[in-house]
């Protein structure tokens, strides 16, 4: 099978990835403005937590997340988007269940870089496609571990709130 970029200058090589790394970043950005506020409102099969995560604790215990994740850019106004993540805003229930939605968003977003690179063994070849591969994993992983570390933190304090609710009435 031809691969388009495996006889490219090492110039015209890059700038070919940087600009479909680019396209797949902008393209996942505008996909996920389009995913509605009810999608978001639930968990699928990709953003469910899982038991080893023990409610994103295992992000503090094995991978210090609180020590680096703030050091990584947050990029939730970019491409039209209107929410922040590193800006909760009110801490009403209802800003709270918007920010859990939004972490839903963005994991979405950075799984689709993780999965992107595969795709570059068609036009690289294999040492090429498992660079890439590694690339899409080490840069987009650890916001998804941020985006599965703060929703149910977050979830928490909603659930908290319920309850506390519930028990006024």
């Amino acid at each position: 099978m031809p691969r388009p970029l495996a006889d490219a200058s090492p110039l015209v090589a890059v700038a070919a990835l940087a600009a479909v790394w680019l396209f797949i970043g902008i393209a996942s950005g505008l996909g996920a403005r389009a995913l509605t506020a009810a999608f978001l409102a639930r968990d699928t099969w990709l953003s469910r937590p899982r038991a080893f995560e023990d409610g994103g604790r295992f992000y503090q215990r094995r991978l210090r997340i609180r020590a680096w994740k703030d050091l990584l850019p947050e990029a939730g106004r970019t491409l039209g988007g209107d929410h922040s993540k590193a800006q909760l805003g009110s801490p009403d229930t209802a800003s709270l269940e918007r920010f859990v939605a939004e972490t839903r968003r963005a994991e979405y977003v950075h799984w689709v870089h993780v999965g992107a690179g595969p795709w570059f063994f068609l036009v690289l070849p294999p040492w090429g496609g498992l660079v890439m591969t590694a690339f899409g994993a080490l840069v987009h992983l650890p916001f998804v571990c941020i985006q599965r570390y703060n929703r149910p933190r977050f979830q928490r304090v909603i659930e908290r709130r319920s309850r506390r609710g519930k028990a006024d009435s």
